[in-house]
């Protein structure tokens, strides 16, 4: 590598450790004012009015995208549209989220004043709680940076980068404060992959095919072929065709600890579950997470008219969800 390629590498690095730097200070500029917006928008009965020029727009466009996708309704709105007609789109139990670093964009001040004379009320986002926008504002968020991560110090980056992180902080606090679950984001999501998988029913799912069935009175030394050959680490336990329990390979693996040499002549019923925990094939596959979530458990019986009819495991369900064996 040489000098010249060497240097390109070192400012990317630069670039890069400066802009995480100027999110980990925003840390100490979160506090009341941060939460009296989150308070404020949470109870707005209107919608959340994103604006911004320039650099501060384009951030802005995606913290209203980011607000509406999580439950609260958002939309973008420049300052230069609002004097050509776009005035009708606001309403007095609207909130409106001004975006400027430096705090003294023009083409934006002078449009509060006319947000001020319909009473809506403002929060603004800018690098000083003594800018102009900030006094302009019933609410100021900092979000102030050392510096710019460019070589000159002088393009928005830093500031970019941490107005985009202070939105995105916003719409999770509002998230967190919402109490908004994975159903509230998959209906607001039906074409996304998370959104369908949400919406989808057990029986979409579910295993069907070559179940792990035993009976009270196999052999566990025969159980445990019939629970690896299942491939979905449990066996279902049936007695005149009715679920009575279920075996994991946890139990198993307790078992063989616990009863040594007797293990294999042991039969299944010492050791399953008495009353395993089932939902129905018309469930939700979200339903299904959640009671497995619930109950610090990886699979569930599907059961239609008493009847197995499958089982779901925790892969089939929502990504990121936690699962106990």
């Amino acid at each position: 590598m040489n000098e010249q390629e060497q240097k390109i590498i070192d400012q990317a690095v630069a670039c890069l450790e400066a802009e995480a730097q100027s999110i980990s200070g925003l840390r100490d500029q979160i506090g009341e004012d941060f939460v009296q917006a989150v308070q404020m928008i949470k109870e707005c009965a209107g919608k959340v009015v994103v604006t911004g020029v320039g650099k501060s727009g384009h951030i802005g466009s995606k913290i209203a995208a980011t607000l509406a996708s999580t439950g609260t309704p958002a939309f973008f709105l420049n300052p230069l549209d609002a004097y050509h007609g776009d005035l009708g789109m606001l309403s007095e139990e609207d909130i409106v989220l001004a975006i400027s670093y430096s705090g003294a964009t023009e083409e934006l001040l002078r449009f509060l004043p006319i947000v001020q004379a319909k009473k809506i009320r403002i929060i603004g986002m800018s690098g000083s709680s003594g800018s102009l926008l900030a006094k302009c504002s019933d609410i100021h968020i900092s979000i102030a940076v050392s510096g710019e991560a460019d070589p000159l110090g002088l393009v928005p980056t830093s500031s970019t980068t941490a107005t985009l992180a202070m939105g995105d902080a916003l719409a999770c606090a509002l998230m967190e404060a919402k109490q908004f679950q994975p159903t509230d984001f998959a209906l607001l999501h039906p074409g996304g992959d998370l959104g369908r998988k949400l919406l989808r029913r057990v029986e979409e799912v579910m295993f069907t095919e070559d179940l792990p069935f035993v009976t009270p009175y196999t052999k566990l030394g025969d159980a445990i072929e019939i629970v690896t050959n299942g491939k979905l680490g449990v066996g279902l336990v049936l007695e005149n065709e009715r679920l009575v329990g279920i075996i994991t390979d946890g139990d198993i693996r307790r078992a063989m600890q616990r009863l040594g040499q007797e293990f294999f002549a042991s039969p299944v019923s010492d050791i399953m579950s008495r009353q395993p925990k089932i939902i129905s094939k018309s469930a939700k596959i979200v339903e299904a997470g959640e009671m497995m979530n619930h109950y610090s458990i990886h699979t569930l019986v599907v059961v239609d008219d008493d009847k197995v009819c499958g089982i779901i495991d925790s892969f089939s369900c929502l990504p990121g969800t936690r699962f106990y064996h």
